[in-house]
């Protein structure tokens, strides 16, 4: 495998595709991207999305959001996924890796993200780069559309 791992900064139709590829994987009740919401996440200015290509081809992505709150400067890491046919092959870490050297260069001294208790693979890759469990709830208000 030939991994890379790097900021996607162009909205091209092969960011695109690649990423309906993928998105299916993650969620199941996510609708796929149009070149408007790829172009409005790549503009956004808390928003890196990290990409991870085997021989040019998208492999795996991940969002890292970094943004300012009256006690520091946060980051939060959402939607990893990695496609089925390399898991297991460091594309996660690599990817987990790359977001945590980003949000480090922008001044923030922690990381946070969440993992569903199903997905035990991502959870011990999680423990295994450093991340340690938060004693906390998370809670979700769904707005009606």
């Amino acid at each position: 495998m030939s991994l890379s791992v790097g900021i996607a900064t162009s909205p091209t139709n092969e960011l695109l595709d690649g990423l309906n590829h993928l998105l299916p994987q993650l969620s199941s009740s996510a609708p796929p991207l149009t070149m408007e919401d790829l172009e409005q996440l790549l503009t956004a200015d808390s928003v890196t999305l990290l990409v991870a290509e085997n021989e040019g081809v998208l492999v795996g992505t991940l969002t890292l959001i970094v943004f300012p709150i009256p006690t520091g400067i946060r980051a939060w890491i959402e939607d990893v996924v990695v496609d089925k046919d390399t898991r297991g092959l460091g594309v996660g870490a690599a990817l987990t890796t790359a977001a945590v050297d980003v949000a480090a260069s922008h001044g923030v001294r922690t990381v946070d993200l969440t993992s569903r208790p199903s997905r035990v693979a991502a959870n011990a890759l999680y423990v295994k780069l450093g991340f340690e469990p938060r004693e906390t709830n998370v809670y979700r208000f769904k707005i009606e559309d």
